[in-house]
């Protein structure tokens, strides 16, 4: 079974054991390299009409990450080559239960590879296609361009954002959630599309790029603010670029910090024939730039509440 927990933990948390792989099958030559794992999508990361796509992404990433770092392979792929970008198109929404997760090495050159992956329901039915790479760190001068808004700093007490509405989707009941920026969503405001906040897991766990993954899509969508009714807003595909590696060291004793929280700012600029863009920058508290994150979605009216 894949390490379902985070580096020094002990047994895994919720979010750790509720994205778990377990691999089933693998295949080795010269021209291929496949893996199929086993995973169980859990009903507490719901999203209404489905589960939540940044928890799914989170189990995909888990598989492909499980994939490059084999430990059967030789010592080039070892603790190497992290993730770097991930792109997602999520074709339908599964039901609580079992899934599966082909993936494959599409291209393995020397300091970066290609991946694929393919989750799949019970049936066969295709619940979502992905793109992966990873690398290594490579040479190049350091520019930044991307500040973190200036905000009130995390509140010093955790906890779940379900607290701020009692009608929220059951994801967020594993969220720390602390709104910094946007308005009341389904008002009509005209204020810009752009919302943020402070972000982390309710259980406490070291900020990485499986939990950037979820991270990417855990805010109401900024289009929100604009509306007058509720809507739901399923995600057609989601690009996470992972800009530094993870998990983060902090203190003298470079251990992870299991409660730090990340600012999370996410904007959209058009909603045409139904479709938007949700674009999406996260920070560590010290302003390094942990995810970019790109994804379309579709505004759908609530008809039956």
């Amino acid at each position: 079974m894949a390490n379902s927990s985070p580096p020094g933990a002990g047994s895994p948390g919720t979010f750790d054991r509720d994205t778990a792989v377990t691999l089933q099958e693998e295949s080795e030559s010269e021209s291929e390299s496949e893996r199929l794992f086993a995973a169980q999508v859990s009903p507490d990361w719901r999203a209404g009409r489905g589960p939540h796509g940044g928890y799914l992404a989170a189990i995909i990433l888990r598989a492909l990450t499980e994939t490059v770092a084999d430990p059967a392979r030789s010592g080039e792929w070892a603790g190497g080559r992290a993730p770097r970008s991930l792109t997602i198109h999520y074709a339908r929404a599964p039901e609580p239960g079992p899934v599966s997760i082909r993936t494959r090495i599409e291209r393995a050159g020397r300091s970066l590879s290609t991946l694929s992956a393919r989750m799949e329901g019970e049936d066969g039915s295709l619940i979502a296609l992905a793109l992966a790479a990873f690398s290594v760190p490579w040479p190049a001068q350091e520019i930044a361009e991307l500040p973190m808004p200036e905000v009130a700093p995390p509140d010093p007490v955790r906890e779940s954002g379900a607290l701020l509405n009692k009608h929220a989707p059951p994801f967020v009941r594993h969220l720390v959630l602390q709104p910094r920026m946007g308005a009341v969503p389904f008002t009509g405001s005209d204020h810009p599309m752009e919302i943020g906040g402070w972000l982390g897991l309710l259980e406490p766990r070291p900020i990485d790029a499986l939990s950037l993954a979820f991270f990417s899509d855990a805010l109401f969508s900024p289009p929100f603010i604009r509306l007058t009714e509720p809507a739901a807003t399923p995600t057609i595909d989601l690009t996470v670029h992972f800009r530094t590696p993870m998990p983060r060291v902090s203190g003298q004793a470079g251990d992870p910090d299991p409660d730090e929280l990340c600012l999370a700012r996410f904007s959209s600029g058009l909603v045409h024939e139904g479709f938007f863009e949700e674009d999406g920058v996260i920070w560590a508290a010290d302003g390094t730039v942990l995810i970019q994150s790109r994804q379309l979605g579709i505004v759908l009216p609530i008809t039956n509440r």
